[in-house]
């Protein structure tokens, strides 16, 4: 049978009420007393219920998390850095994969209400669609505009934009083409293009943008790069919106005997460990993703502690451009 409270109690010659309190964390409870009702647990393997202690502290110190994949080297070493800052804070991690499908992140949003997260980070597309502003939780977006009262973190994508074209421009690149996910979504990785295509325009140079539809999709990748090699043939130049991209083709370019970057210079963004560690030669405008974590939680915890009430709408954090060999 499972020990209680009030077991622990006995063995360790309190009442209930003060083993509570030293769970709790509650008023003044002297070390010994301390010391005798951790060892009473230990010796009776008792773990506190953590929903009834939910409901005595109004708090469940779980922090639920709504992201496309963990599969995109980004965000699972988004989420990585998150649950690492999280545990450090004393919360623990409810994780959603919602593949950007809008019933998958309905259903989950409702899991995570039932299980009365203390607040929730968002890195999915679904705008609106969710209404997160009208549940009363501590909501924070990474990268994605869910309603005009959610706090969204991300990176200087202008930025980045700017310096990815010009430097293919400085390159000698003379027919430079962007390859990027749905402009129908809603994030500020949107300015990612208008950064390419500023530049384009003042360098006297017509901006031609790819879109890759279905952004995860491995084989819907291929057959846009095999479009814009045969519609293309004389490309020296590809801004890639993410390092998956520019991974993948570069891959269908070299099956075409294209070499990189004599023929054709690219470049991508995001800079993840793991395409650093798979892609050393790739370069690629690199996100501060632990920095974009730990403000997205800090931020968060800030609205659940209720000590964030004067927020930016949208912070923007530095970029890097990380130069190897394919430009």
């Amino acid at each position: 049978m499972k020990p209680k409270i009030e077991d622990v109690a006995k063995l360790a010659g309190v009442s209930p009420t003060t083993v509570s309190r030293v769970l709790n964390n509650r008023g003044y409870i002297s070390k010994e007393t301390r010391e005798n009702v951790h060892k009473a647990m230990n010796e009776l393997n008792y773990f506190p219920n953590d929903v009834a202690r939910s409901l005595f502290n109004k708090r469940t110190n779980l922090i639920g998390l709504i992201f496309p994949t963990t599969s995109n080297p980004f965000f699972g070493e988004l989420i990585f850095h998150i649950e690492n800052i999280c545990a450090l804070l004393g919360y623990r991690v409810l994780l959603c994969n919602s593949l950007n499908q809008i019933e998958k992140e309905e259903k989950y949003l409702e899991m995570l209400m039932r299980n009365q997260v203390d607040g929730i980070i968002v890195g999915t597309h679904n705008q609106g669609i969710l209404d997160y502003h009208k549940q009363n939780l501590p909501v924070v977006a990474i990268d994605r505009y869910l309603s005009e009262t959610v706090p969204i973190v991300s990176s200087d994508n202008y930025a980045g934009g700017k310096i990815a074209t010009e430097l293919l421009l400085s390159k000698g690149c003379q027919s430079i083409i962007l390859i990027d996910g749905s402009i129908e979504l809603e994030t500020p990785a949107k300015l990612r293009r208008k950064a390419y295509e500023d530049v384009m325009k003042k360098y006297g140079k017509a901006p031609i943008t790819f879109e890759v539809r279905e952004t995860f999709n491995h084989r819907s990748q291929q057959e846009v790069m095999n479009q814009i090699l045969d519609e293309y043939p004389d490309l020296d130049g590809v801004f890639a919106s993410n390092d998956l991209f520019a991974a993948t083709f570069i891959t269908e370019a070299k099956k075409r005997e294209k070499k990189i970057p004599s023929d054709i210079k690219v470049i991508g963004y995001d800079g993840t460990e793991t395409c650093q560690i798979m892609m050393p030669e790739l370069t690629t405008i690199q996100q501060p993703i632990e920095q974009i974590a730990k403000t997205a939680t800090d931020i968060l915890i800030k609205e659940i502690e209720g000590e964030f009430t004067q927020f930016p709408r949208e912070t923007r954090l530095p970029i890097r451009l990380i130069e190897g060999s394919t430009t």
